[in-house]
């Protein structure tokens, strides 16, 4: 007998912990990864917040700085204008404070993070006028990744999942385009590995469906591989994606497509959002990097929410 893709879906639905069938309506949590509307936050951090909920977002997630706020105060803003920031990119950072910076995410509502070393204590800190215009790092100034250094990470991120668990924290691992490019010589990917290698119990994916869609990846395809790792999602649009050769590298493909709100432009999502259960997804926030060159990052977010909103339905 031949097993339709409904058939799978059943098959992994019936597989996945009880807990991940019982997440909350998410349908109800539409959130914006704040790098959206960073240009505004450098400007007024508070202001540009209450701009996003009063489009009707509900959860955000902080992306360069708390606006100069302790933890207290970040979280009393929140409160005020009725937001949860369930993951954050402004990552913990290793040291011998690691764990107060960790008591300090608690109070604020963080569930989900990242943890970095230290900065280079010759490395000056960005003015937030160069923060709010700083692009993603492209690849190419990184070091190559292999499959060793790929796996070192994966062990990593296990170890620093054991820490934010006493927290009730997991880590989190977000994706550009460039985890998917094989390895020189070989069939793997560091998506592969990081998959593969953590711990569901410590590490939850962060899939920016974007990014993956642009790298060629059948996000579909993704969940019934591996049902319930893909708690969190970046909901990003772009157009030019079906002009891309299928040899460009992945971190050319990363700058050759034009981000879009929401619904403008060729990923579609209606099928995705259909198969949340399937991936395990309990928080989801819309992101689109280059909003601010529309003229105005806000009304981006916005165009991105209503569309969105007609999408869910």
């Amino acid at each position: 007998m031949t097993l339709t893709r409904r058939d799978w879906t059943k098959l992994a639905l019936s597989a996945l912990p009880a807990a991940n069938l019982l997440a909350a309506d998410w349908k109800k949590q539409p959130g914006l990864e704040l790098y959206t509307v960073r240009d505004l936050m450098a400007k007024d951090y508070e202001g540009t917040v209450a701009k996003v909920a009063e489009i009707g977002y509900k959860e955000v997630e902080p992306a360069t700085t708390y606006g100069g706020m302790e933890p207290k105060r970040f979280r009393a803003m929140l409160d005020r204008y009725g937001l949860s920031a369930p993951s954050t990119h402004v990552s913990a950072t290793e040291g011998p404070d690691l764990e107060k910076q960790l008591e300090g995410f608690q109070v604020m509502g963080i569930r989900y993070t990242e943890i970095r070393p230290p900065a280079h204590p010759r490395a000056a800190a960005p003015s937030a006028r160069k923060a709010a215009k700083r692009q993603p790092r492209p690849a190419a100034a990184r070091p190559a990744a292999t499959e060793e250094s790929v796996k070192r990470q994966a062990a990593q991120l296990n170890e620093h999942g054991k820490i934010v668990k006493k927290f009730g924290m997991k880590m989190l691992v977000h994706n550009h385009t460039e985890e998917f490019q094989h390895f020189e010589g070989s069939l793997k990917r560091p998506y592969d590995i990081l998959l593969a290698e953590t711990d569901p119990e410590l590490v939850a994916m962060q899939l920016d469906i974007g990014w993956a869609t642009v790298a060629g990846q059948n996000v579909l395809e993704m969940f019934h591989k591996n049902p319930g790792r893909f708690e969190l999602w970046h909901v990003k649009d772009a157009r030019d994606i079906k002009y891309l050769p299928g040899e460009m590298p992945e971190s050319q493909r990363h700058r050759a497509v034009l981000l879009m709100p929401i619904g403008e432009g060729e990923v579609d999502y209606k099928p995705i959002f259909a198969a949340a259960d399937l991936a395990g997804m309990k928080h989801y926030c819309v992101e689109q990097d280059n909003a601010a060159a529309w003229g105005d990052s806000v009304a981006a977010a916005r165009v991105s929410y209503q569309n969105l909103m007609k999408l869910l339905g």
